[in-house]
């Protein structure tokens, strides 16, 4: 009569021992390749891969903030040096004195700005829409100037400086419209109007501070602009171009206000938006 191993009651010859060990030890790799396979498949897709003319691997561009598109409020702030002027309209009076060699001409010379501000963007329909509408409410520190020349007869010309300086709470609303996300960028046009409010108007120095304007003004304004996506931020460098629709000189009886028929604004900014 045989002996009754338990091995052989269990059919568990050594062979088949050395065998299950092995598939004991390739197991926790199995299981990983089963839990990172579906990762790695999806980071694969979400890159891009650039190729050259035959074909090598020049590199790799892998698409920040994906899902970015599936907001529906999307804060942020910007920063906007600017370059600003008036439109110049002389006036009735100005007419005449030039005929009799006394007129005392304007001109309006670009001045730097500075703003600052915070941004609400919010999609206008489903993820995919490309329209946006923007609020983004600021100051604006401004200093206008228009330089005055007169002359009389046989005498030089004379110029003075005049100077409006004011603090504006701005308050633009814009509708956005931008084109398909290409990887990493993405382009495109804003426009709307932009009503500003003057919180404060610099007249410290009475000599150059002979003009001044209505505190409220009305802009319509139209850019465009580059979204670059980064791992964490939106940055989006943006030209705009604003033009005033109502006339802002507030009438002051002496010879420089008295020279002028209206004044409008023209502002070329620069934002800087951070989102």
């Amino acid at each position: 009569m045989a002996t009754p191993y338990v091995r052989y009651q269990l059919h568990l010859h050594s062979s088949q021992i050395r065998r299950a060990s092995r598939w004991q030890k390739l197991l926790p790799l199995l299981l990983l390749l089963l839990v990172a396979g579906p990762a790695l498949a999806q980071r694969k897709r979400s890159d891009a891969i650039d190729r050259g003319r035959k074909g090598h691997i020049k590199g790799i561009t892998v698409d920040n903030l994906p899902n970015y598109n599936d907001r529906f409020f999307r804060p942020g702030i910007y920063i906007a040096p600017n370059f600003s002027r008036f439109f110049i309209e002389q006036s009735a009076s100005y007419l005449q004195l030039a005929q009799q060699g006394r007129g005392l001409a304007a001109n309006a010379i670009i001045s730097p700005g500075f703003g600052v501000g915070f941004i609400g963007d919010i999609r206008l329909g489903n993820p995919g829409t490309p329209f946006h509408l923007r609020f983004a409410p600021g100051l604006n520190f401004l200093t206008r100037r228009v330089e005055f020349t007169s002359a009389g007869a046989g005498q030089a010309d004379t110029i003075r400086n005049q100077e409006v300086g004011t603090t504006q709470l701005e308050l633009p609303l814009l509708l956005k419209y931008q084109s398909n996300r290409r990887r990493n960028t993405r382009f495109y046009m804003i426009g709307g109007i932009k009503p500003s409010f003057a919180v404060t108007q610099r007249q410290n120095t009475p000599a150059i501070n002979q003009i001044s304007v209505i505190r409220d003004d009305l802009m319509l304004e139209y850019g465009v602009g580059l979204d670059l996506f980064y791992p964490y931020f939106k940055f989006g460098p943006e030209i705009r171009f604003s033009h005033g629709l109502r006339n802002v000189l507030s009438p002051r009886d002496n010879r420089y206000s008295n020279s002028l028929q209206s004044l409008r604004t023209n502002t070329v900014t620069l934002y800087l938006n951070i989102e």
